[in-house]
């Protein structure tokens, strides 16, 4: 009886949250009847997505045709493409989210409770769940083991989010939430929609789930060679979005939002950065910006920050010391610092006069005064930056520094 009450429960409270349950399929006669079975005993809110299946499988899914939600795609396309047409289909028929599960017989439909109960009890409801599973348990192959934690890391250093398990079909998706559009559509497309969740202000978070390899009668579609060229190709793509859009968008974001008196001293000054780590990005910043490095400066800066570990605000902020307004200056000081340092330079250059010949005429004076120039004041901003942070962060200091400010 307690265990009738507990799923009639979980059977309400997927009702009462608009949750379904999507099932893509390619091919996975020998797993199919067993997994729609174990969902079935949890919900009927089911979308099956059959990929151009050419085995028995639209047989199979006749015996459901009555009970489930059916799509045939007339040739297998990706899982991504078929998890794309479900996540509309299921926003159709106006389901708020849905839980995802291969049908190769890996995931066990019971643990769809783990899902409906985590989003429960999260206070944040726009939340995408990824069911974790223990890599390290018998039978699970050591190519898996590796391609999980692979990533794992691109997509902590793609988000800055944690996680334990990003490659798991097994999740909940938060369905309006979503892109609407994405550049993938076979198994990168599982990394691609985590990270751009991640990106529109989802939360993505692991539950812990229950794994079965059973290599008699499991039947996996990825191929080592071609998907592991396309999860790379993917990182490369995401990583420069994040770079040249992602990192700047937010960081303007979160200017807009705060007063510049917030801003300075939430994000800057009260970063869990150090004083050493907030006065060598100020220092990289500053490099960046003087050198003759024309329109890589807010990649660079980025770049280099999220590389080194270094304050990423702080190093954009400074890389704009090339604004329009200093340009002029900052090339001509690097002019009149190369006069001393290069063969044959000249010194007979007036700011007010100059043009791009000139400069071009005197490129390698240019060159290497602007490089000189670039470390010099890269070294006394971060070195007067040091002193002024540990000046204002001592406590005596600190509440002048901010009544000041105020």
């Amino acid at each position: 009886m307690k265990d009738n009450l507990t799923l009639l429960n979980i059977h309400n409270t997927i009702d009462e949250l608009g949750i379904c349950v999507l099932i893509p399929t390619y091919n996975n006669h020998r797993t199919l009847r067993r997994v729609i079975d174990g969902v079935l005993s949890y919900t009927d809110k089911v979308i099956i997505i059959n990929d151009g299946s050419t085995d028995a499988t639209s047989a199979i899914l006749e015996e459901y045709s009555s009970s489930v939600h059916i799509i045939n795609l007339p040739e297998n396309k990706g899982k991504g493409n078929a998890l794309t047409v479900g996540f509309r289909e299921a926003i159709q028929l106006g389901y708020q989210y849905a839980i995802t599960i291969d049908s190769d017989g890996q995931h066990y439909p019971s643990d769809i409770p783990v899902f409906v109960e985590a989003l429960m009890q999260s206070e944040e409801k726009n939340l995408l769940l990824i069911g974790s599973r223990n890599m390290e348990q018998d039978g699970i192959p050591k190519k898996s083991s590796f391609g999980n934690k692979f990533s794992n890391f691109w997509f902590w250093f793609e988000t800055g989010i944690k996680l334990t398990d990003t490659q798991s079909g097994y999740r909940l998706y938060p369905l309006k939430s979503l892109a609407k559009r994405y550049f993938t559509n076979k198994f990168e497309f599982e990394i691609e929609v985590i990270v751009r969740a991640a990106w529109n202000d989802v939360a993505v978070q692991n539950v812990p789930i229950q794994v079965l390899y059973d290599e008699s009668e499991r039947v996996s579609h990825f191929r080592p060679f071609k998907d592991f060229t396309r999860i790379s190709i993917l990182n490369t793509v995401l990583v420069t979005l994040l770079l040249l859009y992602i990192i700047p968008r937010n960081f303007f974001r979160r200017f807009k939002k705060k007063s510049f008196k917030d801003f300075l001293r939430e994000d800057i000054l009260g970063s869990d950065d150090s004083n050493k780590v907030k006065a060598v990005s100020i220092g990289l910043g500053v490099f960046i910006g003087i050198a003759p490095l024309w329109g890589l400066q807010s990649f660079l800066s980025i770049f280099l920050a999220i590389t080194f570990r270094l304050n990423k605000v702080l190093a954009f902020t400074f890389s704009n010391v090339s604004i329009p307004p200093m340009i002029p200056i900052i090339v001509f000081a690097s002019l009149r610092t190369g006069y001393y340092l290069v063969p044959h330079g000249t010194k007979d250059i007036i700011l007010d006069e100059y043009t791009i010949e000139s400069m071009s005429a005197h490129l390698v004076q240019y060159l290497v005064g602007s490089i000189v120039l670039a470390s010099v004041m890269s070294v006394l901003f971060g070195v007067g930056s040091y002193i002024l942070l540990s000046v204002f962060n001592n406590s005596s200091f600190a509440p002048i520094y901010f009544h000041v400010v105020a």
